[in-house]
């Protein structure tokens, strides 16, 4: 995620950078306004007699109004699966710091929060390139040689490091140092870290439906394809600039949403999940150190 001032208005709108909505629609856009033109030229010189066209921009008006109104739907769609994606792991910082609170009082043994240590903010790295590509840093995780090859071999490596701390806990209750109240309390917490790990898991794997997304983009391109012929009469070779103009702000919007509807990536409108899980680490380790 791209860290910036959001008063630096004009900086940021001489900014270019990799996700930038220009550098992707590069091609596309010279496309669109060399056919764009073509469309205008062929208009001028063979169907400028053709009375009918000219009153043609009443319905591409109201075609617009539609197409702003689905756009509309769709951003506040997938913000609202970033902004929940955001949540979840304002959620997953604090349980962390509540159970390293816990343990701290109730954990005497140097070796039992040395374990905690390294296991909670383990989850939250594992829970991270487990949203992206499958765990497969594992210099990100601070592991012991057994713990390390137990782990390899499973699919679901959150799943099975949240076990680990729970095996631990209910040797400690088994023992009687955690009262049963006590082992209730981090039992409810342990219990929230799956919850969130299946909430991230919704987002990333139940995209937008594909007939919707697949519909808004043929919608957008033929609109935008046919919108100089109602232009022409009105504006001439300057309809093929507006046209162009038009496409890159449809598209614009519809690929800014295909990108935050995924917030679990490595992209520049992603979360910043990396810098919360070392501050979850950081927490953890002043907490039980």
């Amino acid at each position: 995620m791209i860290t910036y001032n959001p008063k630096s208005w004009l900086k940021l709108v001489f900014s270019f950078r990799k996700s930038d909505t220009t550098r992707i629609l590069l091609i596309p856009i010279i496309s669109m306004a060399v056919f764009t033109t073509l469309i205008a030229y062929i208009e001028i010189n063979y169907l400028k007699d053709v009375a009918y066209l000219k009153n043609l921009m009443t319905i591409y008006t109201l075609i617009g109004f539609v197409i702003s109104m689905l756009l509309v739907f769709r951003t506040n769609t997938a913000y609202d699966r970033w902004w929940e994606g955001r949540r979840k792991w304002g959620e997953l910082i604090n349980e962390s710091r509540n159970i390293a609170i816990k343990l701290s009082h109730l954990i005497k043994d140097k070796d039992e929060h040395n374990f905690y240590n390294r296991m909670l903010p383990n989850f939250a790295f594992a829970l991270k390139t487990h949203l992206q590509n499958g765990v497969n840093n594992w210099s990100e995780l601070d592991l012991t040689a057994e713990e390390l090859q137990e782990l390899k071999s499973k699919e679901h490596v959150p799943a099975h490091i949240v076990k680990m701390i729970y095996q631990k806990i209910y040797e400690l209750k088994a023992i009687q140092q955690i009262s049963e109240i006590d082992f209730l309390v981090l039992d409810k917490q342990l219990k929230t870290l799956m919850e969130i790990c299946g909430a991230c898991e919704r987002i990333k794997k139940t995209p937008i439906p594909y007939s919707y997304s697949m519909f808004l983009k043929k919608f957008i391109l033929i609109y935008v394809v046919t919108i100089p012929i109602a232009l022409v009469p009105l504006l001439g070779y300057v309809a093929s600039a507006i046209a162009t103009f038009i496409f890159y702000i449809l598209m614009s919007i519809e690929i800014i949403a295909e990108e935050i509807e995924d917030p679990f990536g490595g992209d520049d409108n992603d979360l910043p999940t990396d810098v919360i899980a070392m501050n979850i680490k950081k927490s953890v380790h002043e907490l039980l150190n």
